[in-house]
């Protein structure tokens, strides 16, 4: 059995501090390793001495989204009329990645745009996963495909494990993995402990929240405890993240990493 490791998403946690001071709270309240989805508000240098100074391990940014509201804030990587952008974002996403020393580069999916059908958008998806997985091989940095659950994410291109699965099987598993949220799995699809096992050999990382409000473990209705051992018995030695609104105060909500991830 491996011991689980959280890392704190400073997009979702100790939102009650500026950006910056949100490093030195996830290492006070105990956290190796930080991710988040935007770094590109700020220079990489300026974020690399944050984590150093921290004592942190960079786990995981996304690719650039849009604006809130805009078409693309979710990603545009299944836009057939925006293959430059999602480039240009891609290799900016690579360029802070490899500055950072973060594992993970999350390829944003996107909403399907008005006026273009689901299989033109996989397709330009597809081909568009496939360049950046070309641009990341030999890095060291892994490529992140994630399914969202289109309560929370309408429109939103991969709506399943199994679509997922699809394109890294298609592109090739040896940059490209699943980042699989326990939340968004729950809502969209269900059978979280089968689920994992189907995929987990392709799995390089794990995000986590309860349902129905998207709270820290323990406040909803899966069963974290044994979702938890299932992931420890699994061999799974990659990182957790904690991608979740506390129900009140991050460092006080934190107890249910002794309660239930034991």
């Amino acid at each position: 059995m491996t011991r689980l490791r959280f890392d704190a998403n400073l997009k979702w946690l100790f939102t009650d501090m500026p950006f910056v001071e949100r490093f030195d709270a996830a290492a006070r309240a105990g956290f190796a390793a930080v991710e988040y989805a935007s770094p590109y508000a700020y220079e990489a240098r300026h974020l690399r001495a944050l984590l150093d100074n921290a004592g942190l391990e960079q786990i995981l940014i996304n690719t650039p989204m849009g604006p809130a509201g805009s078409p693309t804030r979710s990603g545009c990587a299944c836009f057939p009329d925006l293959v430059d952008e999602y480039r240009d974002g891609v290799l900016s996403g690579l360029e802070y990645a490899a500055a950072l020393d973060a594992k993970f580069l999350h390829v944003v999916g996107g909403i399907v745009p008005k006026g273009v059908s689901a299989d033109r958008a996989f397709a330009r998806y597809v081909a568009n996963i496939a360049w950046a997985a070309e641009q990341a091989r030999g890095t060291g940095i892994r490529l992140l495909l994630e399914a969202q659950n289109k309560r929370d994410a309408p429109g939103f291109l991969l709506a399943s494990q199994a679509q997922a699965a699809a394109v890294v099987e298609a592109v090739g598993d040896d940059v490209v993995g699943l980042l699989l949220d326990f939340y968004h799995v729950q809502i969209g699809e269900g059978d979280l402990v089968r689920t994992f096992e189907k995929y987990q050999d392709i799995t390089l990382h794990l995000q986590i929240a309860d349902v129905p409000d998207r709270h820290e473990p323990g406040t909803g209705e899966i069963a974290y405890s044994t979702l938890f051992r299932t992931v420890e018995s699994s061999g799974y030695d990659g990182w957790i993240g904690c991608e979740y609104q506390p129900a009140t105060d991050t460092v006080a909500g934190l107890t249910w990493m002794k309660e239930l991830a034991v």
